[in-house]
Formats: structure tokens, C-alpha cells, sequence
């Protein structure tokens, strides 16, 4: 960041440049045409978040941010340009994955000087930081009564004698049929459904089907090895007798389950039972200068506690997958993610897209040009520890340390992955203001700039914004990684207060509709 070098003259707008190399600087300020920053006469205005150029660039050459290349000049840039949309343009290049050549051993404390939160230890050994009771649909067509199951449940006040349980939350879809039965969308919704009813922060689970549905309730048990109890019950519509019935059955059947889900009690456990989901949304051009590597460095503490962060959004690395392949544990685990980057880059062709179509209108508007930049900015809330694991969506993570799963960049899609996954707490950045939140896991809101933090404080938890004032990422990181620790423990995030949640259930869908 630039700062003055006579206290007698005015502070120009402050600009980072975030490597010798880099051929742009960032606004932190808003610079105005023919304003000087970073010693150089703006030729045009450039917005806060944005890029301007301080080096000659030629068309056909890169823009190099971060080090890295996040695009290439489409016309001749001056020193003082604006760079943006109107002269970078994104375009397929060679990157050098060397495999597993930056991976090192770990040093994870023991368990004695870990840091602690306060969590529900459950049956199977799992941690939980909440305790739902959740209504799962086995198909889109018995949403509503799932829907109906919680509103009655929430109405009737049954829940007030019972103030260990968090509440009763209605998980519904829009799939669940018109499906091929042995195909990739049915595997990727049971693993879906199944990583949510063993999601540690699910003190208990019912789940509704209508009865002729492609997704059956009975198979799906079967596949999992589940046998009702008095925590898992099952009704389908059309065997219990309709929608009023099967209500009242929902309903009852949790009446039953309350007292069961109440005994969990709060108990001291390690950090190392923590599996933090990361995402961002509704990026900026700060998020990878404060909040993602802010969020990185807390990751970073988490994995030397012997905590698991889960890096996602597949979409939103591509580009900086390079990076991330280099610290893979070992040369498979690297080959997994580039494996699964060419499904997307052929997947988008298929659909006649481009991996460039991820950059939404919002991005751009703060400063986003390519999906390079995106992803350079996303990859850095995985933080800089060893790549331990790659997983396919839904999948169980089972690996301690830093681990990515595939999933797509839309938020809650992505979301639901990485809870699927056992997430038991998830940190979400935001520059835009992405209104979030994440039943049955708890999502802390991490601003990337002030203004949206100030503006948006009710969705807001944490500002790291003022790391453009000068607050350094380690500090913040710790910032973080205390707040993960109050949170796990109990203390509410503004998307729970807000009551977010209930509607953020996407299972990913893919394969034909029929």
C-alpha cells in the first residue's frame, strides 16, 4: 500500500500492489481521472476494488495480479488505464502443476495444548457445534408436507420445554425423481440426503417421501444400513393416507423425538473435532487481499490444531489450480483435482459454456475481470498447508488437515456438498453482501471491506476490511479462529439470528431431467 512520502502534502488514493511482477496495482480508494497513485497520472477513473495499469502491457500479453496471470490484454494498455472487462479478457493457458513439489509434514499439536470448544459428542464419535432435528424429503413433491411437519411443530410451542434442541428445520429439494435410477444425479442426492441424517449437528431425522417417487425411502435405507429408531422415522404420503395424516404422523413422531434429542449436552472437546467448510460469494476485488487470505490464515491455525477445512467450488479455483497441486501430500491426490477440473472444462463445452461464465455481474462490478482473478483471490482461504485429500461431492471427509471436495461455485449448492461432507461449522466471505446462512451448520459472515460491513451489519459477523487500514492477515486469522471456537460452541452468527437456513438446501443436480 502506497503512503505519503512528505507529511505536508495531501495522501494520494492508496493502491497494493501484491507482487514485484504484477503489471496493475488495486484501488483501495477510489482513483479519479488525472489523480496520481503509485506515482502514476490516472488516464481514466478507476473504481475502489479495481485495477489500473503501471507498466506498458501489449496486446496479446498477460495481466499478471497476485504474480499470477489473470487474463491477457485484448488492446495496448497504458501505465494509468483502467484495466477491466473493456481490454482483459480471459483465455485458456499452460500452467505447470508440479505435482506434490511444495507439500510438507505438518506440525498438528497434541491433543493436551489444542485449543477447545464446547460441542455435542454424539454416538458415532462425531462432534457437533448445533442440535436440529431435521424434516428431509426424498422428493420434491412432498416438500410441502415436510414443510408443514416443522411450521406445526414450531406453532404448537413444544418446542419451548426442550432448550437443548436448536429447532426443527424442513430440508427440501427439487429433485428426487424423473431420474436415472443408476446414474451420477441419483448417487450424488443419496450421498446428499445420507450426509445430512449423519451430520453430527442432526440430533434426530424425519423423512417424508410421496411413495412412487424414483428416490426410495427403502432403498436408501438399505443402502446405508439405517433401521428406524427414536431418532429416525419415515412416513410416505401416500402409504399413511395423504397429506393431513402424514402431518399429524410427522409431527407426532417428533413429539417422540424431543425428549431423546434434549438429553445431548454441551461437553469440552479439542479443535481437532472441527470441520469448517470455507466458501465465498458475491466476491469483490478485496476478497483476495483481505477475507480469503484473512479466512486462510485462520484455516491455517485450524489445521495445526489438528483441525479439517474444506475448500470447495471447483469453478473458483480454475486457474489457480496450479497452486494447489503443488501442495498436494502426493501426486494422486494432485492428478484428482486436475482430473476433476477437465470434467469441468468439458462439462462446460457440452453445455456450450465457458469456464469464464462463473464471474457474475456482481463480481465484475467490484472489480472481478476474469475467473483467473476469481479463483487466485478464492483459492486463498485454503490457507497454505498441505493438500491432504480430494473428494467428490457429498463424499464423507474422513482426512484431517486442508482437503478440497468438488462442487459447483453456486453457493448453496456448494454448501450443501460440504455439510453433506460433515461440515460442522462453515465461514463464508463476502464483498458484494451475500445474504447467507446454513441450518443446520453455522455460517460466519467474514466482510471483505468495511463499507459493505458497516452497511450490511445485521448479516455481518466479522470485518476485514480493516486490513486495508493497516490490521495485518495473521492478526485477523486469529481473529477468526476465535470466533470459529465461540461459534462452535454455541454462540449465535447474524445468519442464525436472522433465522437464514431453511431454503439453503440445494443438493447439486445433475443429469438428465426426464
Amino acid at each position: 500500500m502506497d503512503t505519503p512520502t512528505s507529511a505536508t502534502l495531501p495522501a494520494g488514493p492508496r493502491t497494493l500492489r501484491l507482487a514485484e511482477t504484477d503489471n496493475v496495482v488495486v484501488a483501495v480508494d477510489a482513483i479519479a481521472a488525472g489523480a496520481v497513485a503509485a506515482g502514476i497520472t490516472a488516464r481514466a477513473r478507476v473504481m475502489r476494488g479495481h485495477k489500473m495499469a503501471v507498466a506498458p502491457i501489449a496486446a496479446g500479453e498477460p495481466v499478471r495480479k497476485y504474480g499470477q496471470v489473470i487474463g491477457f490484454a485484448t488492446e495496448a494498455i497504458a501505465p494509468g488505464d483502467h484495466v477491466h472487462t473493456h481490454n482483459c479478457a480471459f483465455a485458456a493457458f499452460a500452467r505447470d502443476y508440479a505435482y506434490a513439489s511444495e507439500a510438507k509434514d505438518e506440525h498438528v499439536l497434541p491433543v493436551a495444548e489444542q485449543a477447545t470448544f464446547e460441542g455435542f459428542r454424539r454416538a458415532s464419535g462425531k462432534v457437533g457445534t448445533r442440535n436440529y432435528i431435521g424434516v428431509l424429503t426424498s422428493v420434491n413433491c412432498s416438500a410441502t408436507v415436510a414443510r408443514f411437519i416443522a411450521a406445526e411443530v414450531e406453532r404448537s410451542g413444544m418446542l419451548d420445554a426442550y432448550p437443548h434442541i436448536d429447532g426443527v428445520i424442513p430440508l427440501v429439494h427439487g429433485t428426487g425423481c424423473a431420474m436415472d435410477l443408476k446414474g451420477e444425479g441419483y448417487e450424488v442426492l443419496k450421498r446428499t440426503q445420507w450426509g445430512y441424517a449423519a451430520n453430527p449437528n442432526m440430533g434426530g431425522v424425519v423423512m417424508v417421501g410421496l411413495g412412487c417417487e424414483a428416490f426410495q425411502i427403502d432403498r436408501f435405507m438399505e443402502a446405508y444400513g439405517l433401521k428406524h429408531s427414536d431418532t429416525f422415522r419415515t412416513f410416505t404420503i401416500q402409504e399413511v393416507g395423504g397429506t393431513k395424516k402424514t402431518v399429524a404422523a410427522g409431527v407426532a413422531a417428533i413429539a417422540e423425538m424431543l425428549p431423546v434429542v434434549d438429553r445431548a449436552r454441551r461437553e469440552t472437546v479439542p479443535a481437532s473435532e472441527l470441520l469448517v467448510a470455507l466458501q465465498c460469494g458475491g466476491s469483490d476485488g478485496y476478497s483476495g487481499i483481505t477475507a480469503n487470505p484473512a479466512l486462510g490464515a485462520a484455516v491455517d491455525r485450524l489445521v495445526h490444531h489438528g483441525g479439517t477445512a474444506i475448500l470447495s467450488e471447483t469453478p473458483e479455483i480454475y486457474g489457480a489450480e496450479h497452486l494447489l497441486t503443488r501442495r498436494a501430500a502426493t501426486r494422486e491426490v494432485g492428478e484428482k483435482l486436475v482430473e476433476i477440473i477437465r470434467w469441468w472444462e468439458e462439462y462446460t463445452a457440452r453445455n456450450r459454456g465457458s469456464m469464464d461464465n462463473n464471474p457474475s455481474p456482481g463480481n465484475k462490478a467490484g472489480g472481478l475481470t476474469t475467473i483467473l482473478e476469481k479463483s487466485l483471490g478464492a483459492a486463498a482461504k485454503g490457507g497454505s498447508t498441505t493438500l491432504n485429500a480430494v473428494y467428490h461431492y457429498a463424499e464423507q471427509v474422513t482426512a484431517k488437515g486442508f482437503v478440497f471436495m468438488d462442487t459447483p461455485g453456486y453457493d448453496p449448492v456448494a454448501a450443501t456438498g460440504q455439510v453433506a461432507g460433515g461440515a460442522n461449522l462453515l465461514c463464508f466471505t463476502t464483498g458484494r453482501g451475500s445474504a447467507y446462512g446454513c441450518k443446520p451448520t453455522p455460517s460466519i459472515k467474514l466482510a471483505t471491506n468495511s463499507d459493505i460491513y458497516r452497511r450490511m451489519i445485521d448479516d455481518m459477523d466479522i470485518d476485514c476490511g480493516d486490513i486495508l487500514d493497516g490490521v495485518s492477515i495473521a492478526a485477523k486469522g486469529e481473529e477468526i479462529f476465535a470466533a470459529m471456537l465461540r461459534v462452535a460452541s454455541g454462540e449465535r452468527t447474524k445468519s442464525e439470528e436472522l433465522g437464514y437456513g431453511d431454503a439453503e438446501f440445494v443438493p447439486w443436480q445433475i443429469g438428465a431431467v426426464m
